[in-house]
């Protein structure tokens, strides 16, 4: 394994990823801020959409790497913004299925698309956007072996 470039230390990728992701979730936050949705409220029905019949709590806590308390909580205020439905699984059951309501699928369709995050990496060609898509996969991969079981 080779020594990291001394001009380039860990230290430093780390806090331009960090950078990046502030810039995006900045980015998205004033996209959406017309319909009054936050990016994770969105990531959260965009895991609902994802896991179809196989949304629960706990599920879709795994799934955004919340607790499920977390979840649980934003569930309640989601129901009451009308954009997901809790069903109980069967009448006696503790387990409760989340599915997305029309106004939830609304948000998605809104918000699938993104043109200043399409602006921003344009300058990326399919097979660099790919390369991308790859390292950073490579980076989350790796780092998830260093997070406890």
């Amino acid at each position: 394994m080779e020594a990291p470039n001394a001009s380039l230390s860990n230290f430093d990728l780390w806090l331009i990823i960090a950078r990046i992701h502030h810039d995006v979730v900045m980015v998205r936050q004033k996209e959406l801020s017309p319909y009054h949705i936050p990016p994770r409220r969105l990531q959260v029905l965009r895991v609902i959409q994802a896991l179809g019949v196989n949304a629960t709590l706990s599920n879709i806590a795994k799934e955004v790497e919340r607790k499920s308390d977390v979840i649980s909580r934003q569930a309640v205020s989601m129901e009451k913004d009308g954009l997901i439905r809790r069903i109980q699984d069967t009448p006696k059951s503790r387990l409760l299925r989340i599915e997305l309501t029309d106004k939830g699928r609304e948000m998605l369709d809104i918000s699938k698309d993104s043109k200043i995050l399409d602006n921003a990496w344009s300058f990326l060609s399919p097979d660099e956007r790919k390369e991308v898509h790859e390292v950073l996969n490579r980076m989350l991969m790796q780092l998830r072996k260093q997070l406890p079981v």
